[in-house]
């Protein structure tokens, strides 16, 4: 039994089967014209682009086209051009310039922190992708055995996971990888089965029969065929049963918590989709990528055509989540040496307080077109008077329910004081996690201390629900923790009010809270709290089921 992380809830089985290795560099070899070999690599890097830009047009999911066109606009970047340009007139061949300058790229994102360090793996897919066509090598990708399989590899690029197809892979196991990585983000979108920070995934022997459990973390070798077959049989059997489940979150003995979705726009909204309304609209999809701020008019169209795709619904809105940890280039902030715990989110208010107001002024006028009541929150809140001055300036133009995100420690602690100046709180697991535990999201080494069940996430969780209740205002969760249909027990029995995760996370979800009272989510709650890591408190609240 391999073990991991269980990023994505669900079972499969099947013949697991290893990505395709990045291409081997050959012998560093002279260089005879220059400019001929610049021109040689500089090609492969705008045929990388354009592939990547192709892909991006075809793919059917927002998401990916959004993590397709980033590392399209990566590639085709002046910036890597020119640092290839610099190797090969030092002496370098096209392959090794092209290798060492996004080894230079990377290392610099790295430095950068936060958002932008996230992204800074991206540069090995690009790399391998141009040095595999500057060579004539196989592109490295998804194997295609002809048949159903489970796909485990050392870690999974954006460019490869955009395009899997349900149908075909089952499960996806990687070795390195965390809660928030994109194999996490893609898998449940797909509603595909996962486990991330796997030792020994790349160790299996291709066509060996393994089976894959996405809510415990367990990867099992040594199955047979048969055995695999009764998986899966059982694995469509829930898959259905869920499917046909329907209705607002319910505990059995009627206590309301309300199933939300994490959207970036409203093209992420799923036809069918049997949710309550919106927990987290991503506003800041809106400004990425861009030179100019988007206008008054543009944001109120975006923000308008959310707001009437769920006519009498909540709709939370997060205003702008960037800053030198996600710069956009119209804000011109100033680099920082650790921009996690610099300038982001609510905090570019204090340098340029105008990008807040017009976004308010816009969101104003959404609700005014399509008479609806937006709920607006700020992101990475940390003290009473920040809230106070958020609150005033939504409640200026006519925002009437006004919240903000519990990311950090500070803003847990001082709940019931933000609670007197608000009119709910969002808990956002993964920043929660990363500021308590002082552990970077996209550290493989360090998957363990962003488990959303460590007993001290909880615990800060805890005192936010206790809040909410000694105010009578909601408390929910717009973490990936809410798609964990046991740890959904759990967040109830803590005081939580709603969960908004990805449309596909909704069923199993709904289904693990109708299963339990709100007594005996109190009691996965306690079972939890008093637990001494992540294991034992699944474990306890699995056998008290």
């Amino acid at each position: 039994m391999l073990r991991g992380l269980g990023i994505s809830p669900g079972r499969a089985a099947g013949r697991v089967y290893r990505m395709a290795g990045p291409p081997q560099l050959p012998d560093p070899i002279p260089v005879a014209d220059t400019d001929a070999e610049i021109d040689r690599a500089v090609r492969a890097l705008e045929e990388t682009a354009a592939e990547l830009a192709q892909r991006a047009e075809k793919a059917a999911d927002e998401a990916a086209r959004d993590i397709l066109d980033a590392l399209a606009e990566i590639a085709g970047d002046p910036m890597l051009d020119q640092s290839v340009d610099q190797h090969i007139r030092a002496g370098m061949d096209a392959a090794h310039a092209i290798h060492a300058a996004c080894a230079d790229h990377r290392q610099a994102l790295e430095s950068v922190g936060g958002y932008i360090a996230e992204r800074a793996s991206d540069l090995d897919d690009i790399r391998n992708r141009a040095v595999a066509r500057l060579l004539g090598l196989p592109m490295p990708g998804v194997p295609a055995p002809g048949h159903p399989f489970v796909l485990a590899a050392e870690d999974l690029a954006p460019a490869d996971t955009v395009n899997l197809d349900p149908g075909a892979v089952l499960a996806l196991v990687t070795e390195k990888g965390g809660p928030t990585s994109h194999t996490a983000i893609l898998a449940r979108a797909l509603g595909l089965p996962a486990v991330v920070a796997c030792a020994g995934a790349t160790g299996l022997a291709d066509g060996t029969w393994v089976s894959v459990d996405g809510g415990t973390g367990e990867v099992g070798t040594g199955i047979g065929e048969e055995a695999a077959g009764e998986i899966q049989r059982q694995a469509h059997a829930e898959r259905d049963r869920l499917g046909s489940t329907s209705g607002p979150g319910r505990t059995a003995d009627g206590h309301p918590v309300k199933l939300l979705l994490n959207i970036g726009s409203v093209a992420d909204l799923q036809a069918g989709v049997d949710a309550e309304g919106v927990g987290l609209f991503r506003t800041e999809f809106l400004f990425l990528d861009r030179r100019t701020a988007p206008t008054h008019e543009e944001q109120t169209s975006a923000y308008a055509a959310v707001l009437r795709a769920f006519p009498g619904t909540q709709v939370v809105m997060r205003t702008l989540d960037a800053g030198t940890d996600k710069p956009l280039p119209f804000l011109g902030l100033a680099d920082e040496i650790n921009p996690a715990l610099g300038v982001r989110g609510l905090r570019v208010a204090r340098r340029q307080p105008d990008v807040l107001d017009a976004q308010l002024d816009a969101i104003a006028e959404a609700a005014r077109a399509s008479e609806a009541t937006p709920w607006v929150m700020a992101p990475m809140v940390t003290t009473p008077g920040e809230v106070t001055d958020f609150a005033r300036r939504a409640r200026s133009r006519g925002i009437v329910n006004v919240g903000a995100m519990v990311e950090v420690p500070a803003a847990a602690l001082h709940a019931r004081r933000l609670l007197d100046e608000l009119d709910f709180l969002s808990i956002g697991t993964n920043d929660l996690s990363q500021y308590a535990f002082a552990a970077d999201r996209q550290h493989g080494d360090l998957a363990d201390l962003l488990d959303p069940w460590q007993p001290a996430l909880l615990q800060l969780i805890a005192q936010c629900g206790e809040a909410g209740r000694a105010a009578g205002k909601p408390v929910g969760i717009c973490g990936e923790a809410a798609a964990d249909p046991l740890l959904a027990t759990v967040l109830a029995g803590l005081g939580v009010t709603s969960l908004s995760m990805s449309a596909r996370s909704v069923p199993a979800v709904r289904d693990a809270l109708a299963g339990h009272t709100l007594a005996q989510c109190r009691h996965h709650a306690e079972l939890a709290l008093a637990a001494r890591d992540p294991e034992e408190a699944r474990r306890a609240v699995r056998q008290a089921r």
